[in-house]
């Protein structure tokens, strides 16, 4: 149900009637959601978030929350009704219901023919081989005969994927003997096979377009992964090669053009022996774009709404030479804002954001960003800090 909204002034005699705000409702409503909404606010944007619940993160800081269900087209067609346009914190919209929402004359950012490639790994690996973008082999699987064959031909371990639904590390399966392709393929769920990748490290170019086809990129940054989950980014990626980075925002950019993306692209890329190749791929602000509140002129959220609003798109340049992100992961002690205290006295400079949900171990909760002129410090700020939120010591 709507939130009731806060009476209306009344205009003075004889003023001209008030503009009105352009509206944009976010499906969704996790913790991108709620920096969008803190984003939409210096814009003077109206924004709504349909939510699963009214506790959710983005609704407790919303005054247009909605609560309802993001497979319904019905709910999905009723929470559209007054927004300019309609754009999303997460993937798992049906595509039947965001047709039902273009049909109905509603503006979709990203639209759904792009929003295809982020819900179906399978056919955004298709759609990047049709485009010559440098992939790691992948293959669909339908029995443990085809698994066994891709691992005999590419050696192991070889990685399973799930072509749908899959994030943070869920849905992907390293697998280094028959033993674990059957294991994964008892689930029952539709899977591809992926060539393992021996990496360098791993990186991530964010960029962003307008229905105008204006582009704009932000630095690429290097993502610290860990069991699938990202832990830190660091901006600009240390020591990456300048032809390299220019390599990895012009496929960005490019992609975004390709693919018609509306809003934010992130792309998630492998930095190997040979050049760059896409792992991933998002259409929403994204966890390696988080230190851009900060770090940038303008932040990812805040670039987000222009783009899907058709807004003059803003500087990503960056704040500081060097900025540094830690994701708060959630552990044994759920009381975070008791430990607020000595982390803000201990480096006031640290910024904290806190994403009002419950701590459960493993669950990102929170992100603390650090700036600097050195990478080595900044990162030891941030990941001292996001390490006392979660555990209480700054110790590993």
């Amino acid at each position: 149900m709507k939130q009731q909204s806060a009476p209306t002034a009344v205009e003075p005699a004889g003023s001209a009637e008030a503009a009105r705000q352009p509206v944009v409702g976010m499906v969704g409503a996790g913790q991108l959601a709620r920096m969008t909404a803190a984003a939409a606010i210096g814009l003077g944007i109206e924004f709504r978030v349909l939510a699963a619940a009214a506790d959710e993160s983005a609704a407790q800081v919303s005054a247009g929350a909605e609560v309802g269900d993001y497979r319904s087209g019905d709910d999905l067609l009723a929470f559209a009704i007054g927004c300019d346009v309609v754009t999303f914190d997460h993937e798992h919209v049906p595509q039947h219901a965001l047709r039902e929402l273009v049909d109905a004359g509603h503006a979709v950012a990203p639209p759904p023919a792009a929003l295809q490639f982020t819900q179906d790994k399978l056919a955004m690996r298709k759609r990047l081989g049709d485009l010559r973008v440098p992939c790691p082999g992948f293959q669909r699987v339908t029995s443990l005969g085809d698994a066994e064959d891709l691992a005999d031909r590419w050696d192991w371990p070889l990685v399973l994927k799930a072509v749908s639904g899959g994030y943070d590390g869920r849905g992907v399966w390293v697998c280094r003997s028959y033993a674990d392709i059957a294991d994964v393929l008892a689930h029952g769920i539709e899977v591809f096979a992926e060539e393992y990748v021996a990496f360098e490290r791993e990186l991530a170019v964010l960029v962003a377009r307008s229905p105008s086809g204006h582009g704009a990129a932000y630095p690429v940054v290097q993502t610290v992964q860990q069991d699938g989950i990202c832990r830190e980014v660091l901006a600009p990626a240390p020591g990456l090669a300048g032809q390299l980075a220019k390599d990895a925002i012009a496929l960005g950019l490019r992609l975004a053009r390709d693919l018609d993306v509306v809003g934010l692209l992130a792309v998630e890329l492998f930095e190997t022996q040979g050049g760059l190749l896409v792992n991933e791929l998002a259409m929403r602000p994204h966890n390696s774009g988080h230190w851009t509140i900060e770090g940038a002129r303008t932040s990812q959220f805040e670039q987000h709404l222009r783009a899907v609003l058709n807004l003059p798109l803003g500087s990503p340049t960056m704040t500081a030479p060097c900025v540094a992100m830690a994701n708060v992961l959630g552990a044994d002690d759920p009381d975070l804002h008791g430990k607020l205290n000595h982390v803000l006295a201990a480096d006031p400079a640290v910024r904290v954001q806190l994403y009002g949900k419950p701590v459960r171990p493993g669950r990102k909760v929170g992100h603390v960003t650090a700036l600097g002129d050195d990478m080595a410090e900044v990162r030891d700020r941030a990941t001292r800090a996001a390490r006392y939120l979660a555990t209480g010591s700054e110790e590993a």
